[in-house]
């Protein structure tokens, strides 16, 4: 990992905290997932600062932001875009959707029918949308942040387990600290509140959106030792063999706690990875991808709790 890299991590840490008050593990996940080239999965009630989060993300790594609100009535062609007859050409002319952009939320996307989580399952998995038959490739950077508020179900739709399966993370965002919370209220009173921050120009872009194409490739100068591949294929084998789970994590999730593992080390500032990335990650990777059987959901067995035993239950490499 060269020293660019390095830099450009720290950096944004620093230029992201100007806007945003505490919830470091949070900005962690979320840079992990944008330099991985993947896509995250953010669940917190309103008003924990999902959308300030990914707008400043955007601001900092210089890239573009689209925001989708998901409501019931939203269909494909509202988030892809579609061909609208020009008269002055006399002809057909695309009119592209606001999923063309870098860094896209997708706000709410539990509230969209099938049909439109389907259009958007294609563009996170290919990087590229179909309308009319024709292919039109998404950005280099396009990377979703989807929400999800985890105690509103009415008028939702549970997102199918392929889709879940294509967000890298899941990020849980709790309510900030009594101190954080009490930093945020005496800003409020002054002229530097959050939002104000980002768009006084305070907060600097470290990187271009180009400059973050050629970074996310020095992760691959981040070395895993052979054993600690090893060890990490063992704990995504356990979830299938675990007496509480009914579905275990698959071989993506394998791939995610492996690419995720190295973007954990560079974000601390190693060029190695070390057991500790892999079970920093293991959480936020396996979560998600885990089906407790219903009699252990019952007795109120948490997913976390489930992971945790999993990591016990796996010879730590020396």
């Amino acid at each position: 990992m060269t020293d660019d890299l390095k830099s450009v991590l720290v950096k944004a840490k620093e230029e992201i905290a100007k806007v945003i008050i505490g919830q470091d593990q949070v900005i962690d996940s979320a840079l992990i997932a944008i330099f991985t080239g993947h896509h995250a999965l953010i669940e917190g009630v309103p008003g924990v600062a999902k959308t300030l989060l990914v707008r400043t993300l955007a601001h900092v790594l210089g890239c573009e932001f689209g925001r989708i609100q998901f409501t019931p009535d939203l269909m494909p062609a509202d988030i892809i875009g579609t061909h609208v007859f020009n008269l002055q050409k006399n002809n057909f002319s695309l009119v592209k959707g606001p999923i063309f952009t870098s860094f896209l939320l997708a706000d709410e996307i539990n509230r969209a029918p099938a049909k439109t989580q389907s259009a958007l399952l294609q563009a996170m998995q290919e990087r590229t949308v179909t309308i009319d038959r024709r292919t039109h490739p998404l950005p280099d950077n396009f990377t979703v942040f989807a929400t999800q508020n985890p105690i509103e179900f009415q008028g939702t739709y549970p997102l199918p387990e392929a889709q879940v399966d294509r967000f890298m993370l899941k990020i849980p965002m709790q309510h900030p600290s009594r101190e954080e919370e009490l930093t945020l209220a005496r800003r409020m009173l002054g002229a530097d509140s959050p939002e104000a921050v980002l768009k006084s120009g305070v907060v600097q872009a470290v990187i271009s959106a180009e400059t973050l194409t050629m970074l996310r490739r020095q992760l691959a100068e981040i070395t895993v030792k052979e054993e600690l591949t090893a060890y990490l294929v063992d704990i995504v084998r356990q979830t299938r063999k675990h007496q509480g789970v009914l579905v275990g994590a698959g071989p993506r999730a394998t791939q995610a706690l492996l690419l995720s593992s190295r973007a954990h080390a560079a974000l601390r500032g190693r060029d190695f990875v070390t057991p500790d990335d892999i079970k920093a990650q293991a959480v936020a990777v396996l979560g998600h991808r885990i089906i407790l059987r219903p009699e252990y959901e019952i007795e109120g067995l948490a997913i976390e709790e489930v992971v945790q035993q999993i990591l016990q239950e796996v010879t730590v490499p020396r």
